[in-house]
C-alpha cells in the first residue's frame, strides 16, 4: 500500500507540474485508482498493456460507458505509464472500443428559456443568463476574471478555454448593468479580504512568479467569487475561489422543476440553446463556431438539426 500511496503522490505532482486543471487531476487519479483496484492492488509496474486493454474493454463491454469516458480512462493510464512510470506501452489493438453514438443536444425553446429564468433570482439568475446570453461553458463562466469583461465594447474574453485557447464572445447589453453590480460586489469582498491579510487569487501557470503583485490586483479577481474563503488544494493557501459549479447545477434543476419543463436541463443545455437560437435567427455558422470556441466547424454543425424550424422551414406534406 505504501508503494501505491507514493505512486498516487507522484501522479499528482506530475499533473500539477504540467498545469493540468484540478478537474482533470481528479478524473485521472480516479481512473488510475480504479485500474489498480481492478487488478487487486498490484503496482502498475507489475502490469502491462494486456491489463490496460482488459480494463478498457471491460469499461466498454460490461460498463457500457460512452466513448468519451473510455477515452478519458485511456488518457489517464497513458499519462501514468508515459509521464510518471516512464514506460512506453505498445499500441493496444485488442481494446474493444465503446460504440460511438450520435446524440442530438437538448435544446430549450425561447419560451422555455424565459420560463426557466423566471424561476431564478439573484446570482443564480445572473449566472444562467450569462450562460444562455454568451454561450460560455460552465467553467469558462465561473472562471471569468474582472479584467476580461469589457463593458464598453460589450465583449467577454475567454482565457485558456477548452484546448488552451483564448477567444472573444459577446456580452448581452441587457446584462451590462447586472454584471457591473456583481463586479462591485466582488470589489467589496476583495477589499475586505485585503484588509484581513488575504486577497490573493490563484493565477494560472507561472504568472504568480512572473507578476508578483498580480494576484492581489482587483482585475485578476473572479467576477463570481465564492461567499467564503477556502484552502486551495494546489498549495494549501487560503484564498477566495469562484462559485462552486454545483450551485449552478442545483439552481437549474430546481428552476426546471418549478417551471414544469420536462427536458433535462444543465448549464450546457443553455449553451446548446444559445447556438441553436442564433442559427434559427439566420446567423452564419462560422460566426457561431468562433463564439462557441469550436476547433472544427463540424462540431458546430450538430446544431443545424434546427434549421427545419428556421426562416426556410421544411413543411410536412400533411401541413401543406
Amino acid at each position: 500500500m505504501a508503494r501505491i500511496s507514493a505512486l498516487v503522490g507522484d501522479v499528482r505532482r506530475a499533473l500539477v507540474a504540467r498545469h493540468y486543471s484540478v478537474r482533470t487531476e481528479g478524473a485521472y487519479l480516479g481512473w488510475i485508482k480504479r485500474f489498480i483496484l481492478a487488478n487487486r492492488l498490484r503496482h502498475p509496474l507489475e502490469l502491462g498493456h494486456r491489463e490496460v486493454e482488459a480494463f478498457l474493454t471491460r469499461l466498454a463491454v460490461e460498463g457500457r460507458v460512452a466513448p468519451a469516458t473510455q477515452n478519458q480512462a485511456l488518457c489517464a493510464l497513458l499519462f501514468l505509464y508515459r509521464d510518471v512510470l516512464r514506460v512506453q506501452l505498445p499500441w493496444m489493438e485488442e481494446v474493444v472500443r465503446a460504440k460511438p453514438q450520435r446524440k442530438l443536444p437538448v435544446v430549450l425553446s425561447r419560451e422555455e428559456v424565459r420560463m426557466l429564468l423566471a424561476q431564478l433570482d439573484g446570482r443564480a439568475w445572473l449566472l444562467a443568463s450569462v450562460l444562455y446570453g454568451t454561450g460560455l461553458r460552465l467553467m469558462e463562466c465561473l472562471r471569468l476574471r474582472v479584467k476580461d469583461v469589457d463593458f464598453q465594447r460589450c465583449e467577454i474574453v475567454v482565457r485558456d478555454g477548452k484546448g488552451g485557447k483564448d477567444r472573444r464572445t459577446l456580452l448581452p447589453r441587457s446584462l451590462v448593468e447586472p454584471l457591473q453590480v456583481e463586479v462591485e460586489r466582488a470589489r467589496v469582498l476583495h477589499a475586505s479580504d485585503v484588509q484581513a491579510g488575504f486577497g490573493e487569487v490563484w493565477l494560472p501557470h507561472a504568472l504568480a512568479r512572473k507578476y508578483r503583485s498580480a494576484a492581489r490586483e482587483f482585475g485578476w479577481q473572479y467576477v463570481f467569487p465564492a461567499l467564503r474563503r477556502s484552502m486551495d488544494p494546489r498549495d494549501d493557501l487560503e484564498r477566495r475561489h469562484h462559485v462552486d459549479a454545483e450551485f449552478v447545477s442545483r439552481s437549474l434543476k430546481r428552476a426546471r422543476d418549478r417551471a414544469g419543463i420536462a427536458k433535462h436541463v444543465t448549464a450546457h443545455t443553455l449553451r446548446h440553446s444559445f447556438a441553436t437560437h442564433l442559427l434559427e435567427a439566420g446567423y452564419d455558422i462560422r460566426t457561431i463556431q468562433e463564439l462557441l470556441g469550436h476547433k472544427d466547424v463540424a462540431t458546430t454543425q450538430i446544431y443545424t438539426h434546427v434549421l427545419n424550424r428556421g426562416p426556410h422551414a421544411v413543411l410536412s406534406p400533411l401541413d401543406r
